[in-house]
């Protein structure tokens, strides 16, 4: 999108409201399908794990049964907040030294120095183990309330009918070409006939992509349950396909992988408590963000050109902190998708599922049709960082779903795809809720800055001209870019909150057309 297009285009977007429930995700297909299990008794986790599996039949080259996550969930009987971590993590064998060091910067989503032949990046030697299927069924398990065949029933009907072939799915397909080419599944899937499939005019009806294998696959593992992805017929698919393309991801890799439970980090800021990912994820680093936007922020005066200094500044410091102590050097966006979901309860669920890259490792295993992460990517190159590439371990990673309490009840969920531009986008939303009171939806349309570059902000050039001054002031390498649906210069953000009235809130980027809310 060209800079005179960005500056004269605006998007705008209604909340959704309801008594009963609303989910908010990044296709809204997706959103109905969680909204109708809201709406026939399920919880704020039944329609998170059935939305996350239509969006990776709905959108695969985001996320899919490939890729893994993070889910934050607030159980409202209890009162008590939840990680569900289904993290990627790389093969037992797999040897950092088939990963040399080449010259230059690495091609892809992060400022690692290059690897021989974009190994770390492409193919099967970019495959981490996959933590999707088991995450999902440790969530459905301890907080769900509907079966694991209902909750796979949607995306079942989705790979039956097939993928539309619209111009998003056009978009995406030609701007990973050259790359799908590499992998014989994904070209035949996403280039029928050597070329980007493109949606046909003068009311011919909508062609759309089946994906025969994959519909197999869920199939299968809604029969057998998720651990036949890991332990039984399926894993010994992804295991052939595994070992014929290089992989070093073995039988063990898969029939040891679990998900995990752990306690979110509290914080509180201003008069709301935040339940933060820990660990491998950018929670801490949010933390150190808002820790300093504190300090900075005059609560006293209207959001103004202070305001978005404090935000820069904010943002600088705490990425230049998880810069020198985490290896964390991404410089652009990834494709990721975020949903969230309450329910007439007040359960609260945030998640965020990845593939990492564009269509993640752009290798679709042929005999299972499941579209593989690139996880590997996330190490840092260099060896001997706390980060490196290296056997069985977990990588960094960006993703950053967020909930907020008001005292101790329920009261927001947040998150964000976009990779490092994730954070910035939900530390001044969580501001300007929080800080200056904005509704969700005038918090959503409100123009924001991105500091994903330490002392180097992108502004929106629909921001005050006083601001722009002000940021650009402040740092000399201030660049201005529109928000637009593609590239992404801003994150894609999604949120549900619970307003004063009692009503469920829900909205998503007002810039992406895809992404949709849905009342249940």
């Amino acid at each position: 999108m060209s800079q005179n297009l960005s500056r004269s285009l605006r998007f705008t977007k209604e909340a959704v409201r309801s008594a009963h429930g609303v989910v908010a995700a990044q296709n809204q297909k997706a959103a109905d399908i969680g909204a109708a299990v809201l709406r026939t008794g399920g919880n704020a986790v039944d329609a998170a794990v059935a939305t996350a599996f239509a969006l990776g039949a709905l959108e695969p080259w985001m996320s899919g049964i490939g890729g893994c996550g993070y889910m934050m969930v607030w159980d409202a009987k209890k009162q008590a907040g939840h990680v569900v971590d289904f993290g990627a993590v790389s093969a037992a064998a797999l040897d950092p030294a088939d990963y040399p060091l080449a010259e230059g910067k690495g091609g892809d989503l992060f400022g690692w120095p290059a690897v021989l032949e974009d190994r770390n990046i492409l193919g099967y030697s970019s495959i981490a183990v996959p933590g999707q299927p088991e995450g999902m069924r440790l969530a459905l398990k301890t907080f769900g309330t509907r079966s694991w065949q209902h909750s796979l029933g949607p995306a079942i009907e989705l790979a039956q009918e097939g993928m539309e072939v619209d111009w998003y799915l056009s978009l995406m397909a030609t701007s990973a070409a050259k790359d799908l080419n590499r992998s014989p599944a994904s070209r035949a899937m996403f280039l029928p006939g050597g070329f980007p499939p493109a949606p046909d005019g003068g009311g011919a009806p909508v062609p759309r992509l089946k994906n025969a294998a994959l519909l197999a696959s869920l199939q299968r593992l809604a029969a057998a349950g998720a651990r036949d992805y890991y332990e039984g017929d399926l894993a010994a698919k992804l295991v052939h396909d595994f070992a014929a393309g290089g992989s070093k991801i073995a039988a063990a890799d898969l029939a040891g992988y679990r998900a995990r439970l752990s306690t979110p980090l509290r914080y509180t800021y201003g008069d709301k408590t935040l339940l933060l990912p820990p660990g491998l994820t950018a929670g801490p680093s949010l933390r150190d963000a808002l820790e300093t936007v504190a300090q900075k922020l005059d609560r006293a005066r209207p959001l103004g050109p202070a305001s978005f200094v404090a935000y820069a500044e904010g943002l600088t410091e705490a990425y230049e902190k998880r810069l020198a102590g985490m290896g964390d050097t991404e410089n652009q966006g990834g494709c990721t998708t975020n949903l969230c979901v309450i329910d007439r309860d007040g359960n609260m669920v945030a998640l965020t599922q990845t593939l990492l890259s564009l269509f993640g490792s752009r290798v679709m295993l042929p005999e299972s049709g499941v579209l593989m992460n690139n996880g590997i990517m996330w190490f840092d190159t260099r060896p001997g960082r706390p980060n490196s590439i290296g056997a069985a371990k977990r990588p960094l990673s960006n993703m950053l779903p967020v909930l907020a309490l008001d005292g101790d009840a329920p009261w927001l969920a947040i998150g964000a795809s976009g990779g490092r531009r994730i954070m910035p986008a939900v530390m001044q939303l969580l501001s300007l809720l929080v800080d200056y009171r904005l509704s969700l939806e005038d918090a959503f349309h409100q123009p924001r800055i991105d500091v994903s570059v330490p002392g180097q902000p992108t502004v929106d050039p629909l921001l005050d001209a006083a601001i722009r001054t002000a940021v650009a002031a402040r740092f000399p390498q201030t660049i201005e870019h529109g928000r637009g649906p593609y590239p992404l210069t801003f994150a894609c953000p999604s949120a549900v909150l619970i307003g004063a009235d009692g009503a469920r809130i829900g909205m998503t980027e007002i810039a992406q057309p895809w992404a949709g809310m849905a009342a249940a």
